[in-house]
């Protein structure tokens, strides 16, 4: 589906953005694992969130989908059942990385985890070492490529550091960790998202962090009971970069998770002068088990550029195409270092954003592991292919209306992994 998104006057009103999409998918698997039903408030409804709603009906969890949340009566730590046929991940990467770590903890049962064509070309190889390493065994296609096939096995606990900080990486092995003998610890470079030991906090395991490392001590059973969902930063952050970029513009988005370990983009945006104004979280250190939201105020402002050093790369990973947009209308040179990871995502977000954003009229350079961004006053407009990468998709939109002639968007429907009601939702603040 192509749709034209054309220049606007300015955006104005109140949202609230879709639930957030890394928590969903952690409550949801959280909830299979549980020993007691587990509801989910706020749930996100999207493809990929779906996609683990599915994969957990197939291994044994019974699902109720109501209009204010999900249900999840899970089939217990370590009673996964084995399916007939492969799981479907969809284009669920979050789900293809996190779901081996539970699987490899069933004992005698061997499981299959297949999806699209983009899924297919998303490494699994770091997911399948530190796994490996606690007793499972694991084959994918040139031993680095979906499908992956997992061997349950007894598991014993590891102490491994993760050569990229990567919080899927992390989770799955933390996930692995709760049916294992005795404690594991998993290091890695820099801090990304902590979603996953904040939710196992709340369900009674032990687990303890000390600085880059966390910890895990083995459970018997998972007690979660209640999970409220906020809304997703990385949803919110296309509406955030719509207000900043748009002249004339003033949002207030309710309720948006501010975690420290999701606020990167909105520590960057405030460096360059954005105006966003909202309760961030502080980087204490310590491990809590809430997820805290704030209601932020957005306003159009002159941006200025910036350097994103590696260290801010994992808590602003998925909003990283934003700043290359912003970099665009900001004033001086904007860099982003450290980010190689981009370039294994749904798409090469690193080469489809620097393509795609110079075919609009941006003055913008790929590196080996990031982007330059000369900002040019802003951009003419054109054309940009979404490749089938949701984030890309609503990168184009908003592109769009802060451009001077309009942008089509080849592929919008692929806004639909994470945000399905994204078009409506710009319209209503048009």
């Amino acid at each position: 589906m192509n749709l034209r998104f054309e220049p606007s006057a300015g955006l104005t009103g109140e949202l609230t953005a879709p639930p957030d999409k890394s928590i969903s998918h952690r409550a949801a698997l959280l909830g299979a694992m549980a020993s007691y039903p587990v509801r989910i408030e706020r749930y996100l409804h999207a493809a990929d969130t779906t996609a683990t709603l599915n994969a957990i009906r197939a291994l044994g969890a019974l699902v109720e989908v109501r209009p204010d949340g999900v249900t999840v009566r899970g089939a217990g730590l370590r009673e996964a059942r084995q399916p007939e046929h492969p799981i479907d991940v969809g284009n669920a990467g979050t789900l293809m990385r996190l779901l081996p770590g539970w699987l490899a903890a069933q004992e005698g049962r061997t499981f299959t985890l297949d999806g699209d064509a983009s899924i297919r070309r998303r490494p699994v190889d770091r997911v399948a070492e530190p796994l490996r390493l606690m007793g499972a065994t694991l084959t994918a296609t040139d031993e680095r490529f979906p499908p992956l096939t997992v061997q349950g096995a007894h598991l014993h606990s590891i102490s491994y550091e993760l050569p990229v900080a990567s919080a899927q990486v992390k989770s799955c092995v933390l996930l692995a960790a709760l049916a294992a003998d005795g404690a594991t610890t998993v290091g890695e470079p820099a801090r990304s998202r902590d979603h996953t030991e904040r939710m196992l906090m709340r369900a009674g395991v032990t687990i303890h962090r000390n600085g880059r490392h966390v910890t895990v001590v083995n459970a018997d059973e998972l007690v979660l009971e209640h999970v409220l969902v906020p809304s997703d930063p990385s949803s919110a952050a296309f509406l955030i970069a719509a207000g900043v970029l748009v002249p004339g513009s003033r949002l207030l988005l309710r309720d948006v998770g501010v975690n420290w370990t999701r606020s990167g983009f909105l520590r960057i945006l405030k460096r360059m002068q954005g105006i966003v104004l909202g309760e961030l979280e502080d980087d204490t250190g310590e491990l809590i088990s809430s997820e805290p939201s704030s209601d932020l105020d957005v306003a159009h402002g002159q941006l200025e550029g910036t350097v994103v050093e590696p260290e801010e790369v994992p808590p602003a990973i998925d909003e990283l195409p934003l700043v290359a947009l912003l970099g665009c209308f900001a004033e001086g040179e904007t860099i982003v270092r450290g980010a190689g990871e981009l370039r294994l995502k749904e798409s090469d977000r690193i080469a489809d954003v620097v393509e795609g954003l110079r075919g609009l009229g941006a003055n913008i350079e790929a590196t080996e592991d990031g982007f330059a961004v000369s900002g040019s006053g802003g951009l003419r407009g054109g054309v940009i292919d979404s490749h089938g990468d949701h984030r890309l998709a609503m990168l184009g939109a908003i592109a769009g209306l802060a451009s001077r002639e309009g942008v089509e968007v080849r592929g919008m429907e692929a806004a639909a992994v994470s945000y399905p009601g994204f078009v409506a939702d710009l319209e209503r603040l048009c």
